[in-house]
């Protein structure tokens, strides 16, 4: 007992007499003779360690960086096995849960025999930027990134062989989720990641637009994915524009649906009026990932564009100044080409609001006009909306379709009502000769 007494006597003696020095040191030695003296030790520690640590931080520049993601799709095999806590999610399209790792936690590995620790790390922007002036910081509330640490005499192992089995591993993770995202712009981290499971349920087998519109479109598509050779030998950044117009109702956002899920890209849905400039609309388009969709729909609607020839003063969007030409030269200019397998597409019920100069060939490469309800689109929505491909009004009804100009959206809204297909599609011929009376009263 006397012994222990001892023991804690002199304990606390060596802690006070450690505060007191702490606190002469502090007031008596410069600031910059401690940091000197704390940056030595740094280095005499760091030149001693057996361990490497690599960082891998979510952004490059303004990009997202891919071993960022593929590190990140990575570890939801790993998370489970080894982290003291986890995120779970699932969504209502989902079969099963999904676990990612939670910030500061870390995550244990092991490659051909070599183990390897993984750690999740979330910092404030605010306070990276104090100290460092990091100009990627300020864009976003919050910096996150990986460490990743292993003995330091196995770097050649990691670096040639891990992180390429991680990166593959990724890959085939993903393609297996085949999940493609919904991306929105978040007014603190610009692109919500890792984005929202997109729903819809359209795709080209259900598509209603005309049959041979829509075959030009799907091979337009597949020509653009296959054309990474072409590009390059052309010259050209690997991008294609697609301009949507017609009246509302025709299909535009269910086309856009389509072409995602068969391409299985991405959708980054850009509203400007929330883009404060042009600074900011380059730094989100950056910031989207190589085989993606960039959609602006309605882009006559949401704000009026500079034009370059008109006065600065000529147009007024409030606290936005998003002009013509930073559209210009992030859809066809040099920032253009700082990604890969890109496709821009506008929407507009009013082609001829358009300027010009956002129409021509580079940067909307295929105009796709979707028009009035065709026979063709007709069949597609008698298919999906009561499962038959042959009636005997069939005939009526595409006489009527030449003479009316009635949207898809509109047959679908009648076609839905109908239970009985026999009487149902008699409703269709009435509806279809009511319009036809209506227009002709009004010409």
């Amino acid at each position: 007992m006397s012994n222990s007494k001892s023991l804690l006597t002199a304990v606390a003696s060596i802690a006070a007499s450690a505060v007191v020095v702490r606190s002469i040191t502090n007031e008596f030695v410069p600031q910059e003779i401690l940091d000197f003296f704390h940056s030595g030790l740094h280095n005499l520690s760091r030149k001693f360690s057996t361990r490497f640590t690599v960082v891998i931080e979510e952004f490059q520049g303004m990009s997202r960086n891919q071993v960022f993601d593929a590190a990140e799709a990575y570890l939801t095999t790993k998370a489970t096995l080894s982290a003291q806590r986890v995120k779970a999610s699932k969504s209502e399209n989902d079969k099963n849960l999904s676990f990612g790792v939670d910030r500061d936690e870390e995550v244990n590995d092991e490659f051909e025999g070599v183990q390897i620790r993984w750690k999740y790390i979330c910092k404030q922007a605010e306070s990276i930027r104090n100290k460092h002036h990091d100009m990627n910081s300020s864009l976003r509330s919050e910096i996150r990134y990986y460490e990743l640490c292993f003995p330091k005499k196995h770097k050649e192992k990691i670096f040639s062989s891990y992180f390429p089995y991680v990166l593959e591993r990724a890959k085939a993770i993903k393609e297996e989720n085949e999940a493609v995202k919904l991306h929105t712009v978040d007014y603190r981290d610009y692109w919500k990641v890792p984005g929202i499971k997109l729903g819809h349920p359209m795709t080209f087998k259900t598509l209603a637009i005309d049959a041979k519109l829509k075959r030009e479109i799907v091979n337009d598509l597949d020509k653009f994915v296959k054309g990474k050779e072409f590009y390059k030998r052309t010259g050209k950044a690997w991008k294609r524009g697609y301009l949507l117009y017609g009246p509302p109702g025709t299909g535009k956002s269910s086309l856009i649906a389509s072409m995602s899920f068969y391409l299985n890209y991405d959708i980054y849905d850009l509203d400007l009026t929330t883009v404060h400039d042009n600074n900011e609309l380059k730094n989100l388009i950056l910031a989207m990932s190589n085989r993606s969709m960039l959609v602006i729909e309605d882009i006559d609607c949401t704000i009026k564009l500079q034009n370059r020839e008109e006065d600065a003063e000529a147009v007024k969007n409030g606290d936005n100044k998003v002009t013509l030409s930073g559209l210009l030269n992030v859809i066809d200019g040099l920032w253009s080409c700082c990604g890969e397998e890109r496709i821009f597409i506008f929407t507009t019920n009013h082609k001829e609001k358009l300027d010009p100069a956002l129409l021509r060939p580079g940067r909307m490469d295929m105009h796709i006009h979707l028009s009035y309800c065709s026979f063709s689109a007709f069949e597609q929505l008698a298919f999906n909306y009561l499962g038959i491909s042959q009636h005997k009004l069939f005939d009526q009804i595409e006489g009527l379709l030449r003479e009316v100009q009635v949207t898809p959206a509109e047959i679908a809204g009648e076609l839905i009502k109908i239970s009985d297909v026999r009487e149902g599609l008699q409703d269709i011929v009435k509806f279809l000769h009511n319009k036809k009376m209506l227009e002709e009263q009004t010409v």
